[in-house]
C-alpha cells in the first residue's frame, strides 16, 4: 500500500518495500530587514503543500499566523535564552505556557517538537551555550509534563554536523568531538528516555568548502562523483557520508537505532562560488532523488532520516555572514516569496507557486549619477555597504561582473531600500539619484522593497554589528574601483 507523506512542494510516495520515507518541510528564518508577512507565507506553504515547518523562535506573529493552518510546526528557543532556562523551572514554566499552552487551544498551532537552541554545540562557540543545554532541555520537559503537553510535543536540540567527525574521513569510523562526550551523552539519554530523534543540520556546501577532498559532483550527488569506499561499503555522496558518520558516533555511545531528523539542509543561490539557482536546483532534486529511493544508508540501510527540513524557504538579507555571504540566499523562494528555480517532483506537483498579494514599495531605485563627479564614491560606497546587503557583489555572486559604477549604484540601491525609500536615503553625498527605470543588469536583481520592515530606520546597535561585520569583506574583491 502506497502512503503519501507531505513533501516540501509535493507528496512523496512510499514504495511497497519496508523502507518507510519520511516526511519533508522547511526553515522558516525571519532575519530580514522587510520580511513578508507571516499571513503571506502561510498562504505561501499552504499553496504548496509544505505542511511541516521549522521556526528559530516562537514569534506570537508567526504563530498566530499558523493558528489553524494545520501545519507541524517546530517552534525554537534562541541560544540567548539557554542560561535562564536552564537556572529556573519557573522561567521553562512561563516560557512554555506563553509560546506553547496558549496556541494549542481551539485548533490552533500544531506544535510538533521544541528545538532548545540553534547549534549551541558549534566549535565556534565554544563554551558560550554547551553548559546550559541540558539544565535547559530538562526543566523545558518538565514544565511540558505540568502542562500536560508532553506526550504531544517532543523536546529536541539542533546540531551542527561539526559536533561529531571522523578522523581518516571515513563513516565508520565516526565519533562525537571529545569535548562534547559528556554532555551528549547526557542528550542522548534523555532524548532515548523521552523518544525524541536527534537533529542535525548537514550543509554539504559548507563541507565541500572546508575538504579539499570532496568535488561539487561528489555533493550534488551526481553519478559521476569518484565514490569513497569504507571497507565493504561504498559512499556516492556527501550527504550519506555525514548522515553515517552520524549514525556511527551514536552506535559508539549505545544508541545505534536512535531516530535521526535532518534539521537544516539545503544550497545557497548567490553570494559565492558554487553558489546558484542552477546549481541548487541540481542539489534539491539529488537530495529528494534520494530521499525517495528505496535504498537508506550504507549503515543504515532500512532506516533513513525520520524527517528533512529544508533550509531555507526564504532569502533573509540580516542573516550573519560569519560563514560566507552565500548565508543570505539560502532561500528556495526570494525574499518577496517568488520561486527561484522550477522541478518537476511528480505527484502532478509541476512547480512552485509564488507568494501572492504581496505588496511593495512604489517603483524606483537609487542609483549614482553619472554626471557627478566620483573621485570619492569608492570610500561612500563602502560607507554604505556597511549596513546594505552587497553579499551578490562577491566573487561568484549574481552583481559580481557588472561594471564600475553599476556595482556602486547596486549598493546605493540596497541602502535606500533598506531605508525604506526614505528622502535623504538616496543622497550619498549628491551622488545618488532616484529613477524609475529599473536598473537591474542580466541576472543581477535590483530589488524594491517590501512594504513591512523590522523597524523605518536601523538602530545604531544595527549599525555597528552589521557595519563590524560586512567590512571584513574586501573592497577590492567587490570591484568598487575604476
Amino acid at each position: 500500500m502506497l502512503r503519501k507523506l507531505c513533501v516540501v512542494w509535493i507528496v512523496l510516495a512510499v514504495s511497497n518495500s519496508a523502507l518507510q520515507i519520511g516526511a519533508m518541510g522547511v526553515n522558516w528564518g525571519t532575519s530580514a530587514s522587510h520580511p513578508l508577512p507571516p499571513t503571506n507565507v502561510v498562504e505561501l506553504l499552504k499553496s504548496n503543500e509544505i505542511t511541516k515547518v521549522k521556526l528559530f523562535d516562537a514569534d506570537p506573529l508567526v504563530l498566530g499566523a499558523l493558528s489553524g493552518s494545520r501545519i507541524d510546526v517546530t517552534v525554537g528557543i534562541p541560544n540567548s535564552m539557554l542560561r535562564n532556562l536552564s537556572s529556573s523551572k519557573k522561567v521553562a514554566n512561563s516560557w512554555v505556557h506563553d509560546n506553547v499552552t496558549r496556541y494549542f487551544s481551539n485548533g490552533g498551532v500544531q506544535i510538533e517538537y521544541i528545538a532548545v537552541g540553534d547549534e549551541p554545540f558549534l566549535q565556534s562557540y565554544g563554551e558560550e551555550f554547551k553548559p546550559f543545554v541540558i539544565g535547559a532541555v530538562t526543566n523545558i520537559q518538565i514544565a511540558l509534563i505540568e502542562a500536560k503537553l508532553s506526550d504531544k510535543v517532543k523536546v529536541v536540540v539542533p546540531c551542527s554536523s561539526d559536533a561529531y567527525q571522523s578522523e581518516s574521513g571515513l563513516p565508520s569510523k565516526g565519533h562525537f568531538r571529545p569535548d562534547l562526550n559528556k554532555t551528549m551523552i547526557q542528550l542522548l539519554t534523555f532524548l532515548s528516555k523521552h523518544h525524541s530523534p536527534f537533529f542535525v543540520n548537514i550543509q554539504p556546501l559548507l563541507s565541500l568548502h572546508q575538504n579539499r577532498k570532496i568535488s561539487l559532483d561528489f555533493a550534488l550527488f551526481k553519478a559521476t562523483a569518484h565514490p569513497l569506499n569504507d571497507g565493504h561499503k561504498m559512499y556516492k555522496n556527501s550527504f550519506d557520508v555525514s548522515f553515517d558518520t552520524l549514525v556511527a558516533a551514536l552506535s559508539q555511545f549505545g544508541f545505534p537505532d536512535m531516530d535521526i531528523v535532518i534539521g537544516e539542509i539545503g544550497w545557497p543561490t548567490d553570494g559565492a562560488m558554487n553558489a546558484s539557482s542552477a546549481i541548487a536546483q541540481t542539489f534539491m532534486k539529488g537530495l529528494v532523488d534520494r530521499l525517495q529511493s528505496k535504498f537508506g544508508t550504507p549503515l543504515r540501510p532500512r532506516k533513513p532520516p525520520m524527517e528533512t527540513y529544508i533550509f531555507n524557504l526564504l532569502d533573509e538579507d540580516q542573516r550573519s555572514i560569519t560563514n560566507g555571504n552565500f548565508e543570505r540566499h539560502w532561500g528556495v523562494f526570494t525574499f518577496d516569496g517568488q520561486a527561484k528555480y522550477q522541478m518537476d517532483l511528480g505527484q502532478g506537483f509541476q512547480k512552485l507557486i509564488n507568494a501572492h498579494g504581496v505588496e511593495y514599495l512604489p517603483t524606483k531605485w537609487c542609483v549614482v549619477d553619472n554626471n557627478k563627479e566620483m573621485s570619492n564614491v569608492t570610500a561612500i560606497a563602502q560607507d554604505a555597504c556597511s549596513i546594505a546587503d552587497c553579499t551578490a557583489l562577491s566573487p561568484g555572486g549574481s552583481c559580481f561582473n557588472i561594471s564600475w559604477p553599476g556595482n556602486v549604484s547596486y549598493i546605493f540601491n540596497s541602502y535606500y531600500q533598506q531605508h525604506d525609500q526614505k528622502l535623504g536615503s538616496c543622497d550619498f553625498g549628491g551622488l545618488g539619484l532616484i529613477t524609475t527605470v529599473d536598473p537591474s543588469i542580466g541576472n543581477c536583481r535590483f530589488a524594491v522593497e517590501l512594504r513591512t520592515s523590522v523597524s523605518t530606520s536601523l538602530s545604531s546597535s544595527v549599525f555597528w554589528r552589521t557595519f563590524l561585520t560586512t567590512l571584513s569583506v574586501s573592497m577590492s574583491l567587490l570591484g568598487l574601483t575604476q
